[in-house]
């Protein structure tokens, strides 16, 4: 018998959207994480009815659960990745509003929380995450981003709490250091240089490109060895300029700007059929580098969507 897709009753009725959020800040992968969560599901529901009574705090339980899970992805997904054709990028999200920020969160009414939830899933976010260690990851995410006590955290990752806190610890410290390095840019003024991008690419513009990247910027395209995709990142912003501007087919591809994890990106569609997503970091008015996402299996949400 397959397990509902959502578990029942009033103590884990609404947990679905925040397990789904959790594991796809842990993985990176909206695919991956969705197992997670039926995995979850399913281990609740094979419990007999009064082991499941029995527990205490369900929420709590199907967290443990979950978290456990995405360890044990996790620590698979470093060797797959290992043997992965080109680069690894996370899988992309469009706009939906049970992926990104925290109004469904108990406890995320200060802003600066709900500012931390919408940070953790942008691209520029995820990629740092990908440097963790496993438990890392798992660790930097449940207590920094979700706000669990490390003592909650140690049952998770069957580590000590001090434990915890230096993992944590160690993964903040990478994530200040991206930060550092970063500036800040309002949204407004990345859609207008990502708006600006398009129109230049759309123009095979190569000196304009060339004046909206930084000198050091870098493309990298994640194909997954089912596209045709460069294996290697594109450094430099001449080459970067001429490897877009290179890429226009009038009449056939079309370019749209969109949401992409949040944050300001662009949807390619060639003969109306998507493929590629394009994801940016945005450094003091300038790109400093682009993620394009053209594997067909992390675009089928972008497919999904469209009429």
């Amino acid at each position: 018998m397959t397990a509902p897709s959502a578990p029942s009753g009033p103590a884990v009725a609404d947990e679905r959207a925040r397990l789904l959020n959790l594991a796809y800040r842990m993985l990176g992968s909206r695919a991956e994480a969705e197992d997670v969560v039926q995995e979850t599901y399913a281990r609740w529901y094979a419990l007999s009815g009064p082991q499941r009574a029995a527990v205490l705090a369900p929420r709590s339980w199907l967290t443990k659960v979950a978290g456990r899970i995405c360890l044990d992805v996790l620590r698979s997904a470093r060797v797959r990745r290992e043997n992965y054709v080109g680069e690894w990028i996370p899988e992309p999200l469009p706009e939906r509003t049970e992926w990104l920020a925290g109004a469904a969160y108990e406890g995320a009414a200060d802003p600066a929380e709900r500012v931390t939830l919408d940070e953790s899933v942008s691209m520029a976010f995820l990629v740092v995450l990908e440097a963790m260690t496993p438990a890392e990851r798992v660790a930097f995410v449940l207590h920094d981003v979700f706000r669990y006590p490390f003592d909650e955290v140690a049952d998770i990752v069957g580590r000590s709490s001090a434990a915890c806190r230096q993992l944590a610890s160690s993964a903040r410290r990478r994530v200040r250091d991206a930060r550092s390095s970063a500036g800040t840019v309002p949204t407004g003024g990345r859609a207008r240089v990502v708006r600006e991008f398009k129109e230049a690419w759309e123009a095979a513009d190569i000196q304009a490109l060339v004046a909206l990247l930084d000198p050091g910027a870098t493309a990298v395209g994640d194909g997954g060895g089912l596209v045709s995709a460069v294996t290697r990142p594109i450094e430099g912003a001449e080459r970067v300029a001429r490897f877009f501007a290179e890429r226009t087919l009038p009449g056939r591809l079309s370019v749209e700007e969109t949401l992409v994890n949040g944050q300001p990106g662009l949807v390619a569609a060639l003969d109306g059929a998507v493929v590629a997503v394009y994801a940016f970091d945005v450094v003091d008015a300038r790109i400093h580098r682009i993620w394009a996402v053209l594997n067909p299996e992390k675009l089928r949400p972008w497919t999904e969507q469209r009429p």
